[in-house]
């Protein structure tokens, strides 16, 4: 028994680990402070990412952002597949990782598996933000608009980069 006891002990602290890597934020990255959730909350337009599975062939991408009854905030992200020509929705829930005035959330649209979200560039007005995951696998460029001034956008690719994200292989996503 104490063997099992032990067996399932170590499988937990590996489970935790595992789970607490996916939050975390990528070395030489560093979220944005002063961040205020409710100016945040709201609808946002995909204009770039990498890509990932579970939103390979997704145009007209958007997030929405608004409060839950429990304090984390109820993530609806939105797109459409070209491939099966319909709507795919996915709804999740994202809750900070410490303090609310930093840009650093973990986000689930999974039960208990979270992933970084982590702000790393945020405009001061609010109408557009870069986006990376606990890795360099992770990157996205959301504005309130469906397009984004080419040089504020050029701008964000220049800083993606310079902190080591693989920019060449970006999607521009398409937006009507």
């Amino acid at each position: 028994m104490k063997l099992y006891k032990a067996f399932y002990a170590v499988w937990l602290f590996v489970l935790a680990l595992l789970v607490s890597g996916c939050v975390g934020v990528p070395d030489g990255v560093t979220p944005v402070t002063g961040f205020e959730v409710n100016r945040y909350l709201g609808k946002w337009y995909e204009i770039a990412r990498l890509d990932h599975s579970f939103e390979r062939g997704l145009e007209q991408v958007t997030a929405e952002y608004s409060p839950r009854d429990d304090g984390d905030i109820r993530v609806l992200n939105r797109g459409y597949n070209t491939a099966k020509q319909q709507w795919q929705e996915a709804e999740g829930r994202a809750r900070f990782v410490g303090s609310k005035d930093v840009g650093q959330l973990k986000v689930s649209f999974f039960g208990p598996f979270y992933g970084g979200y982590n702000i790393v560039e945020l405009d001061p007005n609010y109408q557009y933000v870069m986006i990376v995951g606990n890795d360099r696998d992770y990157l996205w460029i959301l504005s309130r608009t469906p397009q984004l001034d080419v040089a504020v956008q050029q701008r964000l690719v220049d800083k993606a980069k310079s902190l080591g994200f693989a920019t060449e292989k970006l999607i521009f996503v398409k937006q009507d």
